[in-house]
């Protein structure tokens, strides 16, 4: 017998209730045709939306499940970077380990994806990279984890951080990552010329942290543009933060987001209270596919987050002064559709033949779920139900 499910009495994207089969890890039958199947399970009315898209986290260097740790980084990037260094060393933070503490959250929340940058610098190796990978091949059946290969500490001011970069993607790593071209590395043709070759080397995408602001990060990210044009890269590059983007020159950020559109390069925004930031909807305007992500989860950056990618649909709805229904589901598609699209998953959705993951959970309409966020979830991952009711299934860190 093949390995069915069958949702009864569910509302897929807050529409009218129906039955859903599930088949072989895959969406079979909506409605009409969805009968059978070796297992059910009643959803009561609530609604169906597709498994939540974690785009840019950090999972190596939480602290999730040690304990309270006093956050004591200062203002600056570089205090950020050295702190954690610092708390690396102090604390015992362990990549498997804390990566699937981390993950379990995610998991019960209904994140069914995760791109996470994982640090390689001179004093930490490959060890994050190797303990995201080991978490990640234990936990395959529950969570889809791309791995960034990521220069946290800076990589031309770092020598042999490079080296480790290509060992890096030698050993699996999915995406080249990139880090502010001219404030840290403070040589933009350099660390472009670096990560573009790794990424043409190994046939891998790129992810660049974009922290600079004002025209510094228009340079930066004029750069990467061209780059982009000129390498023949177009849809494999997305730009993570773009900080630059939030300036007030609303010219010059309109002609940045047009050659984005152009050259299909992504961004990916954590929704910062504190920054400024990209407008999601001037890019889905511009037609710029613009993701979201929870950045640092409780870490040395950063005290907040639940590791919940509704909550962060919260925050861009709120960033963006989304109030409007049909604004606050784009607040939603940001952190699934939009994120499908960074990652380029495929078969992403909740059409027939599309892979069944997707979140059961109460609520009227897609918005009101965004703004209870309730802990009441059902998490169905290629087709086997993870989390039932906002608990997992089984334990997984």
């Amino acid at each position: 017998m093949s390995d069915t499910l069958l949702i009864r009495n569910v509302r897929p994207a807050g529409g009218a209730a129906t039955d859903v089969l599930v088949r072989d890890g895959r969406i079979a039958a909506i409605g009409a045709g969805a009968t059978g199947g070796d297992a059910s399970f009643d959803a009561g009315g609530r609604l169906m939306i597709p498994g939540l898209v974690e785009a840019h986290t950090h999972l190596d260097k939480s602290f999730w499940g040690m304990g309270w740790h006093k956050h004591t980084a200062g203002p600056a990037l570089i205090d950020k970077i050295e702190t954690e260094r610092r708390n690396r060393r102090e604390f015992g933070i362990e990549p498997d380990r804390q990566s699937g503490r981390l993950v379990a959250q995610m998991v019960k929340l209904g994140t069914t994806h995760i791109r996470s940058h994982v640090d390689v610098d001179t004093e930490v190796g490959l060890a994050g990279v190797e303990g995201v990978m080991a978490m990640r091949e234990r936990l395959k059946d529950v969570i889809d984890v791309e791995i960034v290969a990521f220069a946290q500490s800076g990589m031309l001011i770092r020598p042999g951080t490079l080296e480790l970069l290509d060992q890096a993607m030698a050993m699996g790593a999915d995406v080249v990552g990139g880090l502010d071209p001219c404030t840290l590395d403070r040589d933009p043709k350099g660390h472009l010329d670096a990560i573009f070759g790794l990424a043409e080397t190994y046939g891998r995408p790129l992810d660049i942290h974009l922290h600079e602001r004002g025209e510094v990060g228009a340079f930066s990210m004029e750069l990467i543009i061209e780059r982009t044009r000129a390498l023949g890269m177009q849809g494999k590059v997305a730009i993570s933060h773009a900080f630059c983007l939030g300036m007030p020159d609303a010219d010059h950020v309109r002609r940045l987001m047009e050659d984005l559109a152009r050259e299909r390069i992504a961004l990916v925004t954590t929704a910062p209270a504190s920054s400024p930031a990209p407008s999601v909807m001037a890019c889905l305007k511009a037609g710029v596919v613009i993701a979201g992500g929870s950045d640092g989860v409780r870490d040395s950056w950063n005290p907040y987050g639940m590791g919940d990618m509704l909550e962060r649909a919260t925050l861009v709805g709120l960033r963006n002064n989304f109030r409007r229904d049909e604004e606050m589901e784009l607040a939603l598609d940001v952190c699934t559709y939009q994120g499908a699209k960074v990652m380029g998953i495929e078969n992403y959705g909740l059409e027939v033949g599309c892979t069944a993951d997707f979140v059961i959970l109460p609520g009227e309409t897609i918005c009101e779920a965004i703004v209870e966020r309730p802990a009441d979830r059902t998490v169905v991952k290629r087709g086997r139900i993870v989390a039932r009711h906002g608990e997992l299934t089984q334990p997984i860190a």
